[in-house]
């Protein structure tokens, strides 16, 4: 990264209380990586049954795709400080619940019970977005700001697995969910009580349509743009979750399991390289058409992973393609800035955040049964779908704001 990109990211942290609240919201948002596998960890060190802990991190999931917006929605209306603990309380509580439980041998469904509100954890990268945004609407720093939330997301992606894992593995099973319930707890009180960095609460107000070439209407929340824009997360999330699980299984074809981590870590770092130096550059184009190159950049750079016959072949291949996923993220963060209501921000950007999730999720279960019946290029093949339907999202987008 260049000395003018570094300027730029230090820049970020020249309002006052910046760094605190971006602290606090790495602590926050590990644990939307931690609990899960956690869950299915702590069920393997217990009884060796994978399918359980597999079917309640899948309810989970599902119950944080269906309950985080409606956090964020009360986030919009009441504000940070007057929601986030009370709910980030419930998923905690919900969680140590289900995890006791657990180790007192209570019945399944007792089990399904608690993981549904263990769901209600905020979308803390919402929280943080909503708060740059804030201090930088409609300047270039929005979008620096942005670009180091995607790094940090994917920081939170590679860490709190390793972390939730290890644990549970070196001292006792639930010690990987029990330690994402705390980190909750603490990072999203520590992100509420900074009232002074917290967006102020906006009056709901009427659709309109800014006068500005490519900026889509602002009305309704949930515009087709914006739908769009969702979908190319779950695009986007479906390609996290088959990466992770390919390089998983091609490090194993080839007796080189403990590779898979040195792999995947190359596409990380691909993706966070880029969104570092995107995010500090300037650049002119409108951004529906920064989406729909970044878009077909990710479908193009996805092909050569079908070459691949070594392992250090796909550790070259993943670099070169996580090079086109943060500039993606960002260019589509920054389109949610544009397109929904001011006041409901922060559910705006839940929804593609969520989306992201909901893809990852899909993706690794979808890839996990492809790949056992037909191999790895197969599942590779659900990844090169997935960037293709994002391409031919943002090339929707891009269409539609030009005629409207």
């Amino acid at each position: 990264m260049t000395a003018t990109a570094g300027r730029s990211y230090r820049a970020l942290f020249s309002a006052p209380g910046a760094a605190a609240f971006c602290i606090a919201g790495f602590v926050a948002r590990l644990p939307i990586a931690m609990v899960g596998i956690g869950i299915v960890t702590m069920f393997s060190q217990l009884r060796g049954d994978y399918g359980l802990g597999g079917a309640l991190s899948a309810v989970f999931a599902l119950a944080y795709a269906a309950l985080t917006p409606l956090v964020s929605r009360a986030v919009d209306r009441h504000g940070q400080y007057r929601v986030l603990p009370a709910a980030a309380a419930i998923s905690a509580a919900a969680t140590v619940a289900m995890l006791a439980a657990v180790r007192l041998g209570a019945p399944t469904a007792l089990l399904f019970l608690c993981a549904i509100p263990a769901g209600l954890m905020p979308t803390i990268g919402a929280m943080v977005r909503a708060r740059w945004t804030e201090l930088y609407r409609g300047t270039d720093r929005l979008r620096t700001a942005f670009a180091l939330e995607a790094v940090i997301d994917e920081m939170c992606f590679i860490v709190g697995p390793v972390l939730s894992v290890g644990l549970s593995v070196a001292l006792f099973p639930e010690a990987g969910p029990l330690l994402g319930a705390v980190l909750l707890l603490v990072g999203t009180v520590a992100l509420a009580v900074q009232r002074r960095t917290e967006p102020p609460v906006q009056a709901v107000a009427s659709g309109r349509r800014d006068a500005a070439s490519d900026r889509p209407r602002r009305g309704t929340l949930l515009s087709p743009v914006l739908i769009a824009l969702t979908a190319v997360m779950v695009a986007m999330g479906t390609i996290f979750g088959v990466i992770d699980v390919v390089g998983v299984a091609f490090t194993a074809d080839r007796d080189a399991p403990g590779a898979a981590t040195f792999v995947l870590a190359l596409f990380a770092t691909g993706s966070a390289v880029s969104g570092l130096v995107f995010g500090a550059r300037h650049v002119a184009a409108p951004l529906t058409r920064q989406l729909l190159v970044a878009t077909a950049a990710v479908a193009v750079l996805l092909w050569p992973l079908l070459l691949a016959g070594t392992v250090p072949a796909l550790a070259a291949l993943y670099l070169l393609a996580g090079i086109t996923i943060s500039p993606t993220m960002i260019v589509t963060m920054s389109l949610v800035e544009r397109v929904v209501p001011a006041e409901r921000l922060t559910e705006g950007i839940t929804w593609t955040v969520t989306g992201l999730g909901v893809g990852v999720a899909a993706g690794s279960a979808l890839v996990g049964q492809v790949i056992d019946r037909s191999g790895t290029s197969a599942g590779i093949g659900v990844a090169l779908a997935a960037g293709l339907i994002g391409c031919a999202l943002a090339a929707g987008i891009r269409i539609r704001t030009r005629l409207t």
